[in-house]
C-alpha cells in the first residue's frame, strides 16, 4: 500500500526492519527536512528522556529541529537522503515523511451568522470569555484594539503556556486577551538555508517573533475572538463596529507561516504540540496543501496533529481551500478536522465600468484614493496583441507609450490582484478593470487597489473587451459606490471556494459546512500596506480579506462560543451541532446560489450548510464521535495496526472483520454504487444520536430523498428519556445504477431530519448518493 501511495505524492513512507541504521554519507549530498514518527514505547529505559534516544541513536543534537511528544511521537531532523532511510529502517521508526510547505487559504459577518448583542449564544456563552483560541498563523500585531484586555477577567487557571519575546515582542505584548504567543521557524530556516529570507533578510519585511509582518494572522485572530472596536473601517469602507465570533474569547498565537515563504509541516507539528500542552481548547488552522493531492492521513502532519489534539478534547477548525470552483479540490480532508468552505454575506462594495455608449457593467472594489469622477478615459487592453504576460499584466509586460493616461483590462489570474494594478500604475495607466476568466467565472472579491479599479465577472469583462475591439474610440471611466448592505441573496457559494466531493474518502462528505468568507473585516498588521505587497506605503488598523482563511476563524470562535455553554461537548459533538442546524437557503428563502455558476449549490459546495449559531445552540441531537470510532475507521480504509498508529500514537488491533467507513457516526450520509452493478442495489448504514434537549423528547423523522433514490429509516420515530439519552437508527438507501440520473459533479442529492413535535429542534443531514467505478 505505501508504493501505491508515494508514486502520487511528495513523500515517501518507510516502514522496512533491519537491525542496521547507520551508514556512512557524502558530505555533498542535498540535506533536507526530514520527520521521523517513532514508537515511543520502544525508548531503551536507559535514556532519561526520549531527546536523549533520539540524539544518541538516530541523528547528532545539531540535525534535531523539533521533538514531539504529545500529539506525535518523534522527531524532524535535517539530513540528507540517505540518511533518511537508513533511519528508517530502525525497527523503531515507524514512518518517514519529507518535511512539506503548505499556503496560507487567503464587522458584519457575527450578525450575519444570527449572533445579536445581549442575545443568545454571546450572552448565553458570555462571549466566550473562559475558552482558548489557538490560532497557527503569521502572527499577530499586538497592539490593535481588537487584542485589548479591558474588563477582561484573569487568565484562566489551567493555561501553561508562555509569551515568547523576540524581534519587536516583548512580555508585555501579552495580557488577559491575547494569553500566549509562540514561533516556530526550524523547519522553516532549514528549508531556507544560509541567508534564507527570514527576520528581515531579503528583500522582505520579517521578525524573528511572534509579531505579524504579513497580515494573515492578525485578521484570522481578530476574526475569530476580536473585541469591539469602534469606528473601524478600511479606508471608509465597512464603517462601523469591527468585533471577532467570541469577543472575550482568550487567544494564544503560534506563528507557523512566514512571509512569502509558507509554513512548513515540521513547524506545524510542533505548534501542535505545544499548544495541546499549553491548554487551548480550540485550534484555528488556516492553512493546507493546495496541491490537488489528496494525501493519506499517515502522511498528513496536519492530519496527524490535529488528530492527536482532537483526541485530547480539542476542537480543530481547518480551512477547506481557494481552488474552487473546480470539483474535489477540497483539502483538510480527516474526518476529526472541521473543513470549512466560504460564502458571501449581505455586504457588498459595488463599483461599476461606465462606457460611452452609456453601459455599466457591475464589479467591485475597494479603492479608497482619489476617484476619477465620472471623467471618461481611453481604455486599451493589452492581451489582443496575444502576448499572455500583457494580458496578465505581469511585471514590466506593460508598455507606457501604450497604457500611458489610459484604463487598463487585465486579466485575472497568474499574479496577484493587487500587483496588476501596480505594474498599471507604473506603467502609467489611470485606472484599471480586471476581467474574470472562464475559470473564475462570476465570483469577485474586493481589493485595496493602489489606483482606481474595478473587477468584474466573466461576462462583464468579455463584454469590456469586445467593446473595445469593437469601438474606433474606447472610453470609460470606473465609478466605486462604497459600501452596501442588506444585499440578497446571501450568502452565496464562494466560486473560489474548494469543493467536493473528497478526494481521499468519499464516504466522508466535505466541507463540512461554510461560513462567511468574502470580503470580511478584520485587524490587520502594521508593517504592510492593505494590499500586502511591499511597495504599498499605506497604514490601515483594518483590512479586508476574502478566502476560506477568512471562513476558518469564523467557526473557530463559533466552536469557543458553543465550548463555553457546554463544556462537557466533544469536538464531534461541537461541529454536529453546527452542521446539523446548518442553513440552506439564502436570506431570500430560497436554496443556496453557487457564484460561479448562477445555479443552485449542492453539499458538494456547502456541505451540510451556512453556519448559524443561534441554532446550533440548541440542537437537539447530536452526532458523537469517540477515539474509537477513529480508529475503527481509519482500521475500515484499509490501514494496517502500524498505519493506524501512526496517526493514533497506540498501538490498536483492527477488528477481525473489517468494519465499513461510512459507518462512521459522521453528520452526513454518502452513499456509493457501482456503475457496474444490475439492478436495483442498497446500502445500509448505522447512525446514532444523543438527546442534549430535554430528557422526555420524542423525534420523527423525515425524509427528501435524492431523485431516482429510495431511502428509509428504521425505527422512524426516537423516544428519549431520562434513562434513554441515545438511539441508533439504520438509514437504508436503494439505488439502481441505470436508470440514476446524475448532476454535473456526479451526484444526486437530499437529507434525512429529525423534528420534535413543535419544530423546535430540526437536525438535518445531507445525503449524497453517487457512483464509482470499481477498483
Amino acid at each position: 500500500m505505501a508504493t501505491l501511495i508515494s508514486s502520487f505524492v511528495p513523500l515517501f513512507l518507510l516502514l522496512s526492519i533491519s537491525s542496521s541504521f547507520w551508514i556512512s554519507f557524502s558530505s555533498d549530498e542535498t540535506i533536507k527536512t526530514f520527520i521521523f514518527r517513532v514508537d515511543s514505547h520502544s525508548k531503551p529505559s536507559i535514556f532519561p528522556t526520549h531527546y536523549h534516544w533520539y540524539t544518541s541513536e538516530f541523528a547528532e543534537p545539531t540535525r534535531i529541529l523539533h521533538t514531539y511528544d504529545t500529539v506525535f511521537h518523534g522527531f524532524s531532523a535535517s539530513l540528507t537522503e540517505t540518511h533518511a532511510a537508513s533511519l528508517s529502517n530502525h525497527p523503531s521508526v515507524l514512518a518517514v515523511f519529507e518535511d512539506r510547505r503548505r499556503e496560507l487559504h487567503t464587522t458584519r459577518s457575527p450578525q450575519f451568522l444570527g449572533l445579536r448583542n445581549q442575545h443568545g449564544l454571546w450572552s448565553d456563552s458570555d462571549y466566550g470569555s473562559d475558552v482558548i483560541i489557538g490560532v497557527f498563523d503569521t502572527g499577530v500585531w499586538p497592539e490593535r484594539r481588537s487584542f485589548s484586555d479591558t474588563n477582561l477577567g484573569p487568565v484562566p487557571a489551567r493555561w501553561k503556556g508562555v509569551c515568547q519575546t523576540g524581534a519587536r515582542f516583548v512580555a508585555k505584548n501579552c495580557n488577559r486577551k491575547l494569553i500566549g504567543a509562540r514561533f516556530f521557524s526550524k523547519g522553516h530556516e532549514a528549508a531556507a538555508g544560509p541567508g534564507g529570507p527570514i527576520a528581515g533578510i531579503n528583500q522582505t519585511i520579517e521578525f524573528m517573533s511572534p509579531r505579524d509582518a504579513d497580515g494573515h494572522g492578525t485578521h484570522t485572530a481578530s476574526t475569530a475572538a476580536g473585541r469591539n472596536a469602534f469606528r473601524a473601517s478600511m479606508g471608509g469602507y465597512a464603517a462601523g463596529i469591527a468585533k471577532g465570533v467570541a469577543p472575550k474569547a482568550r487567544l494564544a498565537v503560534y506563528k507557523v507561516c512566514w512571509k512569502n515563504s509558507g509554513c512548513f509541516d515540521s513547524d506545524i507539528l510542533a505548534a501542535f504540540d505545544a499548544a495541546v500542552n499549553d491548554g487551548v481548547d480550540v485550534i484555528s488552522i488556516s492553512v493546507g496543501g493546495g496541491d490537488g493531492i489528496s494525501t493519506p492521513y499517515y502522511l498528513d502532519p496536519i492530519a496527524i496533529g490535529a488528530y492527536g489534539a482532537v483526541s485530547r478534547g480539542v476542537f480543530v477548525s481547518s480551512s477547506a481551500g481557494n481552488d474552487g470552483p473546480n470539483i474535489m479540490s477540497v483539502t483538510n480532508l480527516a474526518p476529526w478536522l472541521v473543513t470549512v468552505g466560504a460564502g458571501t454575506i449581505d455586504r457588498n462594495f459595488p463599483a461599476d465600468v461606465v462606457l460611452s455608449d452609456g453601459r455599466r457593467l457591475n464589479g467591485v472594489s475597494l479603492y479608497s484614493g482619489v476617484q476619477l469622477k465620472g471623467k471618461m478615459y481611453p481604455v486599451v487592453y493589452p492581451g489582443k496583441s496575444g502576448e499572455l504576460s500583457t494580458s496578465l499584466c505581469m511585471e514590466n509586460s506593460l508598455d507606457p507609450n501604450v497604457v500611458k493616461g489610459k484604463i487598463v483590462i487585465c486579466d485575472r489570474g497568474s499574479n496577484p490582484r493587487v500587483a496588476k494594478g501596480m505594474v498599471v500604475k507604473e506603467a502609467g495607466g489611470v485606472g484599471m478593470i480586471l476581467a474574470n476568466g472562464a475559470s473564475n467565472g462570476e465570483g469577485l472579491v474586493g481589493d485595496a487597489h493602489l489606483l482606481p479599479a474595478c473587477a468584474l465577472g466573466s461576462d462583464e469583462g468579455d463584454a469590456v473587451k469586445k467593446y473595445v475591439s469593437s469601438s474606433p474610440n474606447p472610453i470609460a471611466t470606473i465609478d466605486v459606490k462604497g459600501t452596501v448592505i442588506g444585499i440578497k441573496p446571501a450568502p452565496v457559494v464562494a466560486s473560489f471556494s474548494a469543493r467536493g466531493p473528497n478526494g481521499l474518502n468519499p464516504e466522508i462528505l466535505k466541507p463540512d459546512l461554510i461560513a462567511p468568507g468574502v470580503n470580511i473585516l478584520a485587524a490587520w498588521t502594521d508593517a504592510v500596506g492593505p494590499t500586502g505587497l511591499d511597495t504599498d506605503p499605506r497604514k490601515t488598523e483594518f483590512n479586508i480579506l476574502s478566502g476560506t482563511s477568512m471562513a476558518c476563524p469564523h467557526v473557530s470562535g463559533a466552536a469557543a462560543l458553543l465550548k463555553s455553554a457546554h463544556p462537557d461537548w466533544s469536538p464531534a459533538a461541537i461541529r454536529s451541532a453546527m452542521m446539523t442546524t446548518a442553513s440552506i437557503t439564502d436570506n431570500t428563502n430560497r436554496p443556496m446560489i453557487d457564484e460561479a455558476t448562477g445555479k443552485p449549490s449542492t453539499p458538494y459546495d456547502f456541505g451540510a450548510g451556512n453556519l448559524n449559531l443561534n441554532h446550533a445552540m440548541d440542537p437537539g441531537l447530536i452526532y458523537d464521535i469517540t477515539n474509537s470510532d477513529y480508529e475503527i475507521f481509519l482500521c475500515a480504509i484499509g490501514y494496517n495496526p502500524k498505519l493506524v498508529q501512526v496517526v493514533t500514537r497506540s498501538p490498536v488491533a483492527c477488528p477481525m472483520k473489517k468494519p465499513l467507513p461510512e459507518n462512521l457516526n459522521y453528520p452526513s450520509i454518502a452513499a456509493l454504487f457501482s456503475t457496474t452493478s444490475r439492478g436495483p442495489s442498497s446500502k445500509t448504514f448505522l447512525r446514532t444520536v444523543t438527546n442534549v434537549g430535554q430528557a422526555n423528547a420524542v423525534y420523527v423523522t423525515k425524509i427528501a430523498a435524492p431523485r431516482g433514490v429510495t431511502v428509509t429509516v428504521k425505527p422512524m420515530k426516537l423516544v428519549f428519556t431520562p434513562a434513554v439519552k441515545k438511539i441508533s437508527f439504520f438509514v437504508t438507501i436503494t439505488a439502481d445504477s441505470k436508470h440514476l440520473v446524475l448532476d454535473d459533479a456526479g451526484a444526486v442529492f437530499g437529507s434525512l431530519t429529525w423534528t420534535d413535535g413543535n419544530n423546535t429542534h430540526v437536525v438535518r443531514i445531507p445525503i449524497v448518493v453517487t457512483q464509482l467505478d470499481p477498483l
